[in-house]
């Protein structure tokens, strides 16, 4: 099969095409004909090997995990003998490993039944980005509906999304993004859009929660637009320094939460069963879309990754893998 590999740390020029074994799924697991797998800024980190620390796990000098991808979606090819839930044939989307590829293998609690409205580059859209703002907003923030929730960096991967749910959740968005963006966040149904090239935030507290996917103002800049016991949710780290990212912010925010009114939590975004299905039942109704900005071929991968970082991405890029 063909796959998209990466034997050292670098730029996007590290990533190559090559012909590798096709996988055999364990007991649990399902064997996917991948159709099209999602790009993000987590592939991106694992393609460079930033922030350093982060090599710790994955790899002090090389990778340990050479086929990079983690959204997928595609049809089940053959399935494990403690699989019971997922059939040969069956369309579905979810979180594996390796998807960078024409097959692999997921665990039959990572992946869903891709609903019917969804194309397949939609659904793996889905998995990580979306699942992390769900997590982020229902389970992290509490919101509420009538709550009042500002998204920064609402035009990316996950912000996308965080815009469409909370809405759905019943809150009124404010949604912060640059200029080339505001007609695209609008467009997913923000109340309310900042051009944060023209202005900055409101310093009122007015703000119930605050889910922040840019990773680089200051958190004082942020409480003062938070409510006196609002939430904000610290998601993205792009910004910080090449040793440890954007982690300097984030362990200041649980330091300064036990000593104030408003609470400072982390995002992390783990794709878990309960969630992800629940993610599945509202992209089963029309009102939430997964935003696809533009598919790559699988050889294209490396144009993929140029294009994540360019900062003209609105939503998600997929890779598009035909098998």
């Amino acid at each position: 099969m063909k796959a998209i590999v990466h034997s050292h740390y670098g730029n996007p020029e590290v990533l190559q095409v090559t012909t590798l074994e096709r996988p055999v799924p364990k007991k649990n697991e399902v064997l996917i004909r991948v159709k099209a797998a999602g790009l993000d800024y987590g592939q991106w980190h694992l393609m460079a090997g930033k922030p350093y620390a982060m090599r710790l796990a994955t790899g002090l000098t090389k990778p340990k995990q050479r086929v990079l991808g983690m959204d997928v979606s595609g049809v089940v090819e053959a399935v494990g003998a403690e699989v019971t839930r997922l059939q040969v044939g069956d369309a579905v989307f979810g979180a594996a490993s390796r998807t960078f590829a024409e097959f692999t293998c997921a665990r039959e609690d990572q992946l869903c039944i891709k609903p019917e409205r969804l194309s397949f580059e939609q659904a793996a859209a889905s998995a990580i980005s979306g699942v992390t703002a769900f997590i982020g907003l229902r389970d992290v923030a509490k919101v509420e509906r009538g709550q009042s929730v500002c998204v920064i960096g609402a035009g990316g991967g996950v912000g996308s999304w965080a815009v469409q749910l909370a809405r759905h959740f019943g809150a009124h968005v404010t949604a912060v993004c640059s200029t080339s963006k505001v007609e695209f966040v609008r467009s997913l149904g923000a109340t309310s859009v900042i051009d944060y090239t023209k202005a900055p935030l409101p310093t009122d507290g007015s703000f119930d929660v605050i889910l922040d996917l840019a990773g680089n103002r200051p958190l004082s800049v942020l409480r003062k637009a938070l409510a006196p016991r609002g939430t904000l949710v610290l998601g993205g780290g792009e910004g910080g320094d090449r040793y440890f990212g954007g982690m300097g912010r984030t362990l200041r925010a649980a330091l300064w939460s036990m000593f104030l009114r408003q609470r400072l939590a982390m995002l992390v975004g783990f794709v878990k069963p309960e969630p992800l299905q629940a993610l599945a039942d509202i992209l089963g109704q029309p009102g939430v879309t997964p935003a696809v900005d533009r598919s790559f071929p699988l050889e294209e991968a490396a144009d993929g990754m140029r294009a994540l970082v360019s900062s003209q991405v609105r939503g998600k890029l997929v890779l598009r893998i035909a098998a």
